[in-house]
């Protein structure tokens, strides 16, 4: 019995092997529990090309959702609700589409559209460009309509939502916990469409658990070490990461097709 839960856990990483996910998880968490943000994106690519796109999807947002429910009760109390509510909401009416988007494509396109993504984000959000319009509730919904077809589709639903709450002039605590709360609100919702849609399988989520662990040691250690007077600096190492794995992704893609 145990050897063939051996065999069974040796097969979820066949071909790629245990360390290279273990350490991209420790970061990602590391990146999550000090600067709030970026530990998805930085596992997206990777893990994309390591798992396939849908294993992919399955697998981090596993990972992301125990980490929400870590981060969660402290984040709570800062959120600011009117804003992140409708904008959850929305973002899980607009995942079937998502999904279906998921089913239909080239899985070495989703590859590059999920690096390109990233990639994107580092480059507006290193050049300083915000969003400036009003944060009101249609805005947001619009947001989160966007976010809800890229999580469903690559995962990588952060890149609108972080633009969007980033523009306000809210405290650093305020951004995190207002992005905390958001992943908390949307992963399980996802995880449940993928299997609804039959896009996820139990590999998936058995290997997010496998590497899970690692994932909130990251996330315990990036919350320690998480001050406000330090956002500048968590968020350029952040980007810097995340710039990283977006460019290996890309080059991976248009190596492959």
């Amino acid at each position: 019995m145990f050897d063939s839960v051996i065999a069974y856990l040796a097969g979820l990483f066949a071909g790629t092997g245990f360390w290279l996910p273990a350490v991209v998880v420790l970061v990602a968490g590391l990146m999550r529990g000090f600067a709030g943000f970026g530990s998805a994106m930085l596992m997206a690519p990777v893990f994309a090309v390591l798992f396939g796109p849908t294993d992919m999807i399955a697998t981090v947002v596993t990972i992301e959702l125990a980490v929400s429910l870590q981060l969660f009760p402290a984040a709570r109390r800062e959120c600011d609700w009117r804003i992140v509510g409708p904008m959850s909401v929305v973002a899980c009416l607009a995942m079937p589409f998502g999904a279906w988007l998921l089913a239909s494509v080239d899985k070495n396109l989703i590859v590059k559209v999920v690096s390109g993504i990233i990639v994107a984000f580092v480059l507006i959000m290193t050049m300083g460009l915000r969003y400036h319009g009003r944060r009101s509730a249609v805005a947001g919904m619009g947001v989160g309509f966007l976010s809800g077809m890229m999580m469903a589709t690559t995962s990588v639903g952060g890149p609108p939502v972080l633009m969007y709450l980033l523009a306000g002039n809210d405290p650093p605590a305020r951004h995190r916990a207002n992005i905390i709360t958001y992943y908390m609100a949307t992963q399980f919702p996802l995880i449940l469409i993928m299997y609804w849609s039959g896009l996820a399988g139990l590999g998936s989520v058995v290997r997010g658990l496998v590497l899970l662990p690692l994932m909130l040691l990251g996330a315990w250690i990036g919350h320690r070490l998480f001050n406000p007077r330090d956002e500048r600096l968590y968020r350029g190492v952040a980007l810097a990461i995340l710039f990283g794995a977006g460019t290996f992704g890309l080059l991976r893609g248009w190596i492959i097709g």
